[in-house]
This record gives C-alpha cells, structure tokens and sequence, in this order.
C-alpha cells in the first residue's frame, strides 16, 4: 500500500512535521499543553450542567465498577469524539494550510495529515490520562483496562486519519467543504450517544416501531461509527469490562474501511496537489 510506503520511506519528516504541530499550537503561551485540557473541562462543565441538572439525563451506573458520576461517563465518550473531530478538522486544513510548501518541494503529502492526527493523538494522550487519574480516585478499577484501551486509541487514530484522508482531498478541490464539516460535525454529535444514553434511543424506538421489515430506528442509529467508539471505550473505562464482541468488529471495520478509502483516493490525487492548489 502506498500510504504505508509513504509513512515508512519519509520517517523522519513525519516527526518533525509532528514535531512542529506539537510546538507551534502553544507556541508563546504562558499554559502551554495545558489549554489541551481546557476545550474538554469547558465542554464537561457545560454539558454536566444542561444534561444533569436540567434535562437531567440518568445513564445506569457503571457495572460492574458501580460508578455512577455523570461528568465522568460524559469525558469517556466526549474525549474519543474531541479527538476524532480534531484529527478530521486539522488533516483536512492541512494541505491547504501548506499550500506554499506543496508547490515548492515534493514530498510525501500523506506526512501532512498523518503528522497533524499524530500531534492530536499526543495531546488526546494526556487528556486521557488525567481521566485516568479522576477515575481511579473515584474507584474504578481502570488500570487493567489501560492496554485496551490504548489499543482503541489506536483503532480511533486509523479511522481519524482515513476519514482526514478523504476529506482533505475534498476540501483542495472543494473549499466550502470545511464549512459543510463543521455544520456536520455538529448534527452528528447529537446523533452520538455522548450527553445522553443509548437508552433513551432504544426507548423511541421501541416506541415507533419496526420501519421497514425487521429494521428498527435503533438499528439505523447504531450504524454511526463514533456510537460504536463511544461504547467501546465507556465500556473499558467506565464500566471497567470489555465491549461486546460485535462492537469490537464494527469499530476495526470502519477503521480498516477508512484507511483504504482514503489512502486510495488520496492515493490517486497527491502527485497533481500542487497544480490544484
């Protein structure tokens, strides 16, 4: 496969690229890293209060591990998608961000993309720690989960990146698709089972009933691949399980689905970046 070439033929680049994202988003700020933690905290705070005091949505209690803090079963499903917005939005804009560097030097322009998602996984890293952290003084018993759960960071990054892929090839060609993204971005977050249960879906669609055949709302609902993220790492670091086996093999195939499409698309267009930029 050509991206897996690119990736290994252009090491080097591809860590000083990651290098340089890393370095240039804080750059001259007196917190640093730190604002990496601040977008999530604001969202937890915001979130907690709208769906638990004042819609006052009621997920079940963690099980086995009895947890039951709203704001804690809120970030381990709000941290997955935070990155996978941030991976999708900054591969997107990258070719574009670069377009000096493009026209003057061939490289590999998958080191663009794959180098933003790779600076994006490092701050998710330690977002994800420090819910570690919370979670273990409330309790739970996570730290057996933490391999896992590294392993589905791992998964989430392929599907990122494939989905930054496809859209960043988009977005050269088409440069209001930043803007239909973001609109998106914000439908398909309340279409993901983040600030409320999937309970709560089951529940109208049992209400509504089967649609056609045997197909229930519920089933529609539950081919959106970041609902199947979201159970998979609540079910590791909330209830402190491993997920159901079908939600295992939706996630791996959505990331393999999403790194061939976009490896191949992109594939197929970065030698002519440069004349379409």
């Amino acid at each position: 496969m050509s991206l897996v070439a690119d990736v290994i033929g252009s090491r080097e680049l591809l860590v000083n690229l990651t290098r340089r994202e890393i370095k240039g988003k804080y750059k001259r700020t007196a917190l640093g890293q730190l604002w990496s933690l601040a977008n999530p905290v604001a969202q937890m705070l915001v979130y907690s209060l709208v769906f638990s005091f004042i819609i006052r949505m009621e997920p079940d209690p963690g099980d086995p591990s009895g947890l039951d803090v709203f704001a804690i079963w809120l970030m381990c499903a709000l941290l997955p998608w935070s990155f996978f917005t941030g991976v999708v939005t900054g591969g997107m804009n990258s070719l574009v961000g670069n377009e000096n560097l493009i026209k003057k030097v061939y490289f590999p322009r998958s080191t663009l993309v794959i180098s933003s998602g790779l600076a994006a996984l490092y701050t998710w890293a330690i977002e994800m720690l420090v819910l570690v952290v919370v979670l273990v003084l409330f309790g739970a018993e996570v730290l057996p989960w933490i391999p896992l759960t590294m392993l589905f960071m791992l998964v989430l990054f392929v599907f990122s990146v494939g989905v930054a892929l496809l859209l960043s090839i988009a977005n050269v060609y088409f440069r209001d698709m930043q803007h239909l993204v973001a609109i998106l971005f914000q439908v398909w977050f309340y279409l993901t089972p983040i600030v409320y249960p999937i309970k709560e879906v089951a529940r109208q669609s049992e209400a509504v009933g089967p649609l056609v055949g045997d197909v229930t709302l519920l089933d529609l609902y539950r081919l959106n691949p970041m609902e199947r993220f979201a159970e998979v790492f609540r079910n590791l670091l909330y209830d402190n399980r491993l997920p159901a086996g079908d939600s295992v093999l939706w996630v791996c195939c959505w990331a393999v689905g999403a790194i061939l499409l976009g490896g191949w698309v992109f594939g197929r267009h970065q030698r002519r970046l440069a004349e379409a930029l």
